[in-house]
């Protein structure tokens, strides 16, 4: 056996390390099963919850157990359990939920593609093509349940950190904001309500427009503060706004599209104005970061890729932008200030 460098030093933290692994599929299974919607307002037996869910009593209970060993669920009796602080999140429908994340995060889109990690690594090439082929959105075009569950996931996701974004910079200033492939709108929405003067477009492809206008995020009293408008970024983005806001957009290309992007934005807006970008920024040197955990979902799943502060200015520069500043949100998440040259 190889000899340890420290004291500190296992080889055992490398299998625990890998347990992360069970940990994020027993996450699913607690999910896609919604346990913590039938534990919620009192404790229940494992017999009790199999026989509602039509499971395998024993093995429910050893997965709750697992769970429970996380502070995931709490074992109240003997195969007896309830919610915790931490399982109310796994709930439907509730204020910082991320059930549907988790749904879709186990599904075979995300999860089948990290079982061909090596052919990403020797091609560079995602492995989710060798999978499904498609371009993983023209994927979940054709699995209705499927792109149902991503954008209930990515709907969680930007009611958690919206209110952070936009109360973290100054939108107000430009007077006008285009949110490009803004999705259902939740962060135009908040941006809107922090900042009373603005108005808003959100930009997206129809399908995604019309799913949009269903959900009403900016129905109401900010109907008369923003529209909704078609767009294809590839081939267009519309002109009309000062500023262009993109979140998550560009991290999910490589290179070449997301100039791509980013000259189509830069055709669009006036000389006085400014492209926003809410990316992750990959921090140099070994530390841990969430960038650099979503950087390999990147890679495997769509192509794109986490970037580094440097790499975006160059890729903003390439494009006709200056990158003036990078304001931290929450984590490894920014704004980043680019001007037009």
């Amino acid at each position: 056996m190889p000899e340890q460098s420290d004291s500190t030093t296992s080889p055992m933290q490398l299998i625990r390390m890998g347990d992360g692994l069970i940990v994020h599929q027993a996450l699913y299974a607690a999910a896609a099963l919604s346990v913590a919607d039938l534990l919620e307002g009192n404790a229940c037996t494992t017999s009790d919850l199999a026989a509602q869910l039509a499971v395998n009593e024993d093995a429910l209970y050893r997965l709750m157990r697992f769970l429970a060993s996380h502070g995931v669920f709490e074992e109240t009796s003997p195969r007896t359990f309830a919610n915790t602080d931490l399982s109310c999140f796994l709930r439907s429908g509730v204020p910082g939920s991320v059930r549907s994340f988790l749904i879709f995060r186990g599904s075979e889109v995300v999860y089948a593609p990290f079982g061909e990690i090596i052919h990403s690594i020797q091609t560079g090439q995602p492995a989710r093509e060798k999978l499904y082929g498609a371009n993983v959105f023209d994927y979940l075009k054709t699995h209705p349940e499927l792109a149902r569950a991503f954008d209930e996931g990515m709907t969680s996701l930007s009611q958690l950190v919206a209110p952070e974004i936009a109360k973290a910079y100054d939108f107000a200033t430009w007077g006008s904001l285009m949110d490009v492939g803004g999705g259902n709108g939740i962060l135009l929405a908040s941006i809107l309500r922090v900042h009373l003067s603005l108005h808003g477009v959100l930009a997206d492809l129809p399908h995604v427009i019309e799913r949009a206008s269903e959900r009403g995020f900016l129905g109401g009293d900010l109907q008369a503060r923003s529209r909704l408008q078609f767009c294809d970024f590839f081939q267009e983005v519309p002109a009309g706004c000062r500023a262009c806001l993109m979140k998550h957009v560009i991290h999910d290309w490589d290179d070449e599209r997301a100039h791509r992007i980013l000259i189509n934005c830069r055709r669009s807006l006036p000389e006085n104005g400014a492209l926003l970008l809410v990316e992750y920024i990959v921090p140099e040197g070994n530390s841990s970061s969430v960038a650099k955990t979503a950087d390999m979902v990147m890679m495997l799943m769509t192509g794109g890729k986490e970037r580094t502060l440097e790499e975006y200015r160059e890729l903003l520069a390439g494009a006709g932008f200056r990158l003036n500043r990078a304001l931290p949100v929450a984590g490894d998440l920014s704004i980043i200030e680019s001007l037009p040259v």
